[in-house]
């Protein structure tokens, strides 16, 4: 981090970057670059953009992604702001910690396809080094390498392009960070009080400066990764999800962890429409709506069942306002497309 001129906003702290890919403004300026090339995609047509698009704060708007091939993925597209603060990555898979490691998942998956590059490897760097503009950007991001157009160095730069994406301007910061209540209406901040209220516990999974929980920091790198069942299905009266999209059980084989899913960033969620982890939720008024159900989930009795979905009771003012408050977490300057 030693020398990278971090523009962080109040009440963030600085993030955590691995030793093995520092920082640097000239890594940053490829990894923008690259997050846009096509090339990157074994049959050319697809970037990184293509499912994390910046006016929807990076994520594309669909319930479920679209690979390069046309191949629908069981999840959706998760935003991308301040993921540089992230436990973990993917919606459901304890085991990736750091972005490095996640864009391998999307690069070189074959079930499903993503952007299809597995056993294309070498043909994606000849492409890139084919290019006199990313032999020069290559050659200044990693000037110590004789040979830097590789694979390897375009998913460092793109995970240092992606630890730049910081949001953290909307009217809810200007009002708890900054001190301006302009902007920050009455509802927002009725409903500020009811999402961190014993009542609705919402930021028991959503708290922190981040509203998603827990957050790394440059401080306290190793926060462990948390996922939560919400209630979401209840395919056998036991608590079952969809065979495609189960949630961690899948990486740890153990049956509590059946449902269990990561709890989002919610910056930016009135952009981020569809949502849950599949888009089966299409607003913010359903979203609440079902945790106020209490999910979908088994009954109390159940071992599978989420004490954090329990349901709760909320007037017709209250529900405008907590959607009111959700709505005050955009950062208009974040999801203003970039050149």
């Amino acid at each position: 981090m030693t020398g990278y001129p971090w523009d962080l906003p109040a009440g963030f702290p600085p993030p955590p970057v691995p030793a093995d890919n520092p920082m640097s403004e000239a890594k940053v300026e490829l990894g923008r670059r690259l997050f846009f090339e096509t090339d990157l995609s074994g049959n050319r047509s697809q970037s990184c953009a293509g499912c994390h698009r910046p006016e929807l704060a990076f994520t594309d708007g669909r319930a479920r992604a679209v690979g390069s091939t046309g191949e629908i993925h069981p999840r959706g597209a998760m935003s991308l702001a301040n993921v540089a603060y992230n436990a973990s990555y993917n919606w459901a898979d304890p085991r990736i910690r750091t972005l490095e490691e996640q864009m391998r998942v999307p690069l070189f998956s074959t079930d499903p396809v993503e952007m299809g590059l597995f056993g294309r490897e070498a043909e994606a760097a000849a492409r890139l080094a084919a290019r006199p503009v990313y032999r020069e950007l290559f050659a200044r991001a990693f000037p110590e390498e004789p040979e830097p157009v590789t694979l390897e160095n375009a998913i460092r730069a793109i995970a240092s392009f992606e630890r730049t994406l910081i949001s953290g301007g909307s009217a809810f910061d200007r009002f708890v960070y900054w001190g301006e209540g302009e902007g920050f209406s009455d509802a927002a901040r009725r409903g500020m009080e009811l999402f961190f209220s014993a009542r609705l516990r919402c930021s028991e999974c959503h708290g922190g400066f981040n509203l998603s929980a827990p957050s790394r920091t440059a401080e306290w790198p190793e926060a462990a990764p948390a996922f939560h069942n919400t209630g979401l299905y209840d395919l056998d009266g036991a608590g079952a999800y969809p065979p495609d999209s189960r949630g961690a059980i899948e990486a740890t084989g153990r049956p509590e962890d059946m449902g269990r899913f990561k709890a989002p960033t919610l910056r930016n969620v009135a952009l981020t429409a569809p949502y849950m982890h599949d888009g089966s939720l299409a607003t913010l008024a359903e979203v609440v709506d079902h945790y106020a159900a209490g999910g979908r989930g088994p009954g109390r009795d159940s071992p599978l069942k989420s004490p954090l979905v329990e349901g709760f009771e909320l007037a017709d003012g209250e529900r405008r306002d907590l959607i009111a408050f959700l709505e005050s977490l955009t950062d208009p300057a974040f999801a203003t497309p970039r050149r």
